[in-house]
């Protein structure tokens, strides 16, 4: 994810699906735990396509690049779109063959998935709220019901509706005003990420004449009828500027707040309270954030800290205080708080300090509590603050070795519970709501997985590989039980390490397939990302970046030598900056895997981070480093997949990419794939698959969609390791 090249690093197992709709065939029965191992039948006699060559050689920090594929950066030009197009047909051509095993694989997904379902409702200002599915459909339909579920439905967005006659259809934030009459909402048809703002009147259930271009984030006042919101700059895409709109107003808005620092983005938000409005300036490393009384929009925004070097902070409210997470005394942050007449740095009470071995990562602020979350050994973990008992604090603990933590709908302040959304790699993401008062748990809604699933016939565990500097590095892990550690199992490894973003072990349907196939999945947690909190995402990027590909290598060494798999029948996969690990990895040590799917990858490093017309640059030169800078210059040179292609063996490759996806252009995998056909010296399979009809940085938008992806790409897997199953 460039968002970062984002993600849930997590587009990885999403795939870039096929945009047309579909309504979904009937399940088929779940295949056997055993694999059946076949040779592969080869693929057709077909020659792949061949990018022209026009020399270009980049001069820069006293170093010459060849880059003989940059114009391929030309976007509509009918050569570039000719020569993707043929690439795409060629992916077809070649997996012309597995369309049996696709159908077979896509009814297992489809088989898996409760078609027919409903989220657990949360309450906010005398509505429950929910989204619901419903078969043969692929986008969800946004509802709510006053005062009682068992009151009228009125439907929000059916987003269905929405989506007719369009191959691609996403919705963003939405946000109700505060007497629920109001429903600003932001919609993208391109995949591009360029939101349009709307707002519908919730009493006759049409849009007003807003149609506001490309719209970031947005809070109502307490007026109801006060709207503020951010805008993106049109070509580099960072949000900068703040808003204040009127519903139904036609003139020009005026311009609140507008960030001139180009590292940094603006993005607008409400406390939970309700009382305040808050407007937050962030780089990658450092924070500014303005607030403002909710029920005075044309009031004066005040500073709670001026932006320091280095020191970042977020906040939240409650009883005439804001509660401050700052990084100001060590990198896993301390809470502080500050009365509201005076939030500045010179009137900071500490509440919690900073410690050593546990990362404060977020703090809830609730009318007599605080729900914090923190991180110790790799893993989230809740702690309670009863404030009402004076500060009596409660831990929520998990049993499962491994798993993902997120906070879900806690929209209400005055809640009497916190709810949480908790899953591991066999066990379904289950809503749950934790009184702030006993502790006590109730399960609101567990994922139905249907077709036979039962946790029972699945292992996960939580490993440590010693990295070279001996660092342990974590690892989770999934395999259908028994295992017999000899190295018979297909191993499929993935990861992302980047912009301090954790890749915490959550439960995937569409892994099931691979699982009954006898897969060992796993993910490596390693340095760049946020699995440690801050000092964790430090070791892993700028002048530390090649922890991140080390780290990848050794878990995959480590996995390969504790019998979980071997060489021959290893994969990796990673999206978005994830991608640029694989490509790494793939000029790091070509030889520890047979396979590698590389998402929307970052790739083309040294060229993206030397334009600063492109979106998000400049902000991520605090992530990857500024190429003006001569050192940091040489330690992205070092990697930049692109730039490092040499004549070598590569395992076969699958690349997917969207010609719409503004977070990593198109022309990165398109100026990596080329080079790697002109470069490589074997003959296994490179595939690149196009998405040229509207697709984003996550793909299709449709969930059906998306299942035919991830059956073509477990195709791919299956036919490149020699198992053809069923």
């Amino acid at each position: 994810m460039r968002s970062h090249r984002l993600s849930l690093g997590l587009l990885l197992l999403l795939g870039c699906a096929a945009s047309k709709p579909a309504t979904p065939p009937a399940a088929a029965p779940v295949a056997t735990a055993t694999p059946s191992v076949a040779r592969a039948a080869p693929g057709p006699a077909l020659q792949p396509p061949t990018a022209r060559v026009e020399h270009t050689v980049v001069q820069q920090s006293g170093d010459a690049r060849v880059d003989d594929y940059a114009w391929l950066r030309k976007k509509k030009d009918p050569e570039v779109e000719k020569y993707l197009q043929e690439e795409d047909t060629y992916a077809d051509a070649m997996m012309a063959s597995t369309e049996r095993l696709r159908d077979v694989l896509y009814r297992e997904l489809l088989s898996h998935v409760q078609q027919n379902d409903v989220s657990a409702p949360w309450f906010r200002g005398g509505f429950w709220y929910y989204e619901r599915l419903e078969e043969g459909k692929q986008y969800p339909i946004r509802c709510r019901k006053r005062g009682s579920l068992d009151a009228a439905e009125e439907v929000l967005l059916d987003q269905n509706q929405m989506a007719a006659g369009k191959p691609y259809l996403a919705i963003g934030r939405w946000v109700v005003s505060d007497d629920g009459r109001w429903l600003a909402y932001l919609v993208d048809d391109t995949g591009f990420r360029q939101y349009v703002l709307h707002v519908r009147d919730l009493n006759s259930g049409k849009d007003g004449a807003e149609a506001i271009p490309r719209v970031t984030s947005m809070a109502w006042a307490t007026d109801n009828r006060t709207l503020f919101y951010t805008t993106e700059d049109a070509t580099t895409k960072r949000p900068d500027t703040v808003f204040r709109h009127q519903v139904g107003g036609t003139g020009p808005d005026p311009v609140v707040f507008q960030e001139k620092d180009e590292r940094f983005t603006l993005r607008v938000s409400r406390t939970r309270s309700g009382e305040y409005l808050l407007a937050r300036s962030s780089s990658h490393t450092s924070t500014e954030i303005r607030f403002l009384a909710a029920r005075s929009p044309r009031g004066a925004w005040t500073v709670i800290a001026s932006r320091m070097t280095d020191q970042e902070y977020d906040v939240d409210h409650r009883a005439g205080r804001f509660y401050i997470r700052v990084n100001d005394r060590g990198r896993n942050f301390r809470l502080v708080s500050a009365p509201v007449s005076s939030p500045g740095r010179a009137h900071w009470k500490e509440e919690i300090p900073e410690r050593p071995t546990v990362a404060l990562e977020s703090v809830d602020a609730f009318a007599g509590h605080l729900v914090l979350s923190e991180r110790q050994g790799g893993l989230e973990r809740l702690r309670i603050l009863d404030l009402e008992r004076g500060g009596k604090s409660r831990e929520v603990g998990f049993s499962d070795p491994t798993y993902a933590l997120f906070d879900d709908h806690n929209d209400d302040f005055r809640l009497p519970y916190f709810r949480f959304i908790y899953q591991s790699m066999v066990r379904p993401r289950t809503v749950i709501d934790v009184d702030l008062r006993s502790g006590a748990q109730t399960v609101k809604k567990r994922q139905e997985v249907p077709g036979g699933f039962d946790p029972s016939n699945y292992r996960s565990e939580y490993l440590h590989a010693t990295a070279a500097d001996g660092t342990q590095i974590p690892i989770s892990i999934v395999y259908r039980i028994p295992l017999d550690r000899d190295g018979a199992r297909p191993l499929w490894i993935t990861g992302y390490g980047s912009y301090g973003n954790p890749f915490d072990a959550s439960f995937d349907v569409n892994r099931l397939p691979m699982l009954d196939r006898g897969f060992v999945m796993a993910i490596a947690h390693v340095r760049g990302g946020g699995e440690f909190g801050k000092a964790w995402h430090d070791a892993g990027r700028m002048a530390n970046k090649s922890n991140t590909f080390t780290d990848f290598i050794t878990a995959t060494e480590f996995l390969q030598g504790q019998g979980y798999g071997r060489k021959e029948r290893t994969v990796a996969s990673g999206g978005s900056a994830g991608g640029l690990l694989m490509g790494a990895i793939l000029n790091m040590r070509p030889d520890l895997y047979r396979a590698v799917l590389a998402y929307v990858p970052f790739v083309d490093v040294m060229n993206t981070m030397s334009d600063a017309t492109l979106p998000l640059t400049v902000g991520e030169y605090e992530e990857w480093g500024n190429p003006a800078n001569p050192d940091e210059y040489l330690v992205m040179r070092r990697y930049s997949p692109y730039d490092n292609v040499a004549a070598r063996a590569y395992p076969s490759l699958l690349v997917r990419t969207s010609y719409n996806d503004s977070q990593v252009m198109y022309w990165e995998p398109a100026k990596w794939v080329a080079r790697l056909r002109a470069t490589k010296t074997d003959h296994n399979t490179l595939l690149f698959k196009v998405k040229m009809q509207p697709a984003g940085h996550g793909g299709a938008s449709g969930r059906y969609d998306r299942l035919r992806d991830v059956a073509f790409d477990d195709a791919f897997v299956l036919t490149q390791l020699g198992l053809v199953s069923p």
